[in-house]
């Protein structure tokens, strides 16, 4: 990737996180080019990394090997159609990080023909702790995937999908995950607070205790199963307490969540697709 020319177009959130992590990882801010709608948040980026500025959008497909869409879902179809004739001449690869928006939408706003990795990553990623799937069409070939996985690596964990669908369930797991565990979170500190303790005794606790898992967890061979297992010990405060969540059928609960979100993203998918 050391002469590849990489073009954001959108300089959100997101795409600070990804350039942030692309140059921490080893790639020089003059491969690197943005262009926003928005002059300060570009010249902003351009003055934290020392990156280059596009002087629009059809300028940076023109100049860039491979092109990150970080733009929200609601404005993609209308970015891709501006972009279709410098792409159609320029043929990068083209990386979403819109979510909910499908490669063959993708493709056919910006005129069929083209080489795309749709991604999912999740708000870890503004901290470089995020996770992130990727799935691309069969114009993709396989130095376009390491160049994908290796630009979305910069913000995380990545893994590739088999089929473009199982990206809704993505969306249901670890794309809205982070508020599911937020609300875990948030539910620690509360029960913490009844108990007796202060709020920001039960908030650190809590968050460490959040932290600590995952971080054993990620670290480990072992399943969450096991992980579980070792921790509760017959006859203990853990069993007791674990007792009262399996009564309350917290995996059913889990599971009609997580199948609520993937069927909402599927009708999102739809809903964008078609507007």
């Amino acid at each position: 990737m050391q002469h590849t020319k990489i073009g954001f177009i959108g300089g959100g959130n997101m795409a600070a996180s990804l350039i942030g992590g692309l140059i921490a990882d080893g790639t020089t801010p003059s491969q690197i080019r943005v262009a926003d709608p928005v002059t300060e948040r570009a010249r902003s980026l351009q003055q934290q990394f020392a990156i280059q500025l596009a002087a629009s959008n059809t300028a940076l497909v023109a100049e860039s090997d491979v092109v990150v869409l970080a733009v929200k879902p609601q404005v993609l179809r209308e970015v891709c159609q501006q972009i279709a004739a410098a792409a159609a001449d320029k043929h990068p690869l083209i990386i979403s990080v819109a979510a909910g928006i499908r490669i063959g939408d993708i493709d056919r706003w910006l005129g069929d023909d083209n080489a795309i990795v749709r991604t999912m990553p999740n708000t870890p990623a503004l901290v470089q702790c995020g996770a992130t799937a990727l799935y691309a069409n069969g114009r993709v070939d396989g130095r376009q995937r390491e160049i994908a996985e290796r630009i979305m690596r910069a913000v995380g964990l990545t893994q590739w999908l088999e089929n473009e669908p199982l990206m809704d369930a993505v969306t249901a797991l670890s794309g809205s995950g982070p508020a599911y565990l937020f609300l875990v979170i948030e539910a620690l500190e509360q029960a913490g607070c009844k108990l007796g303790l202060s709020a920001e005794s039960s908030r650190v606790l809590a968050l460490q205790t959040a932290f600590g898992a995952a971080k054993m967890a990620l670290e480990s061979s072992e399943s969450s199963e096991e992980l579980r297992r070792r921790v509760t010990s017959p006859g203990g405060t853990t069993e007791r307490a674990i007792g009262v969540l399996e009564e309350g059928d917290l995996r059913g609960l889990f599971e009609r969540a997580l199948t609520a979100a993937r069927d909402r993203a599927q009708e999102l998918a739809e809903e964008l697709g078609n507007a």
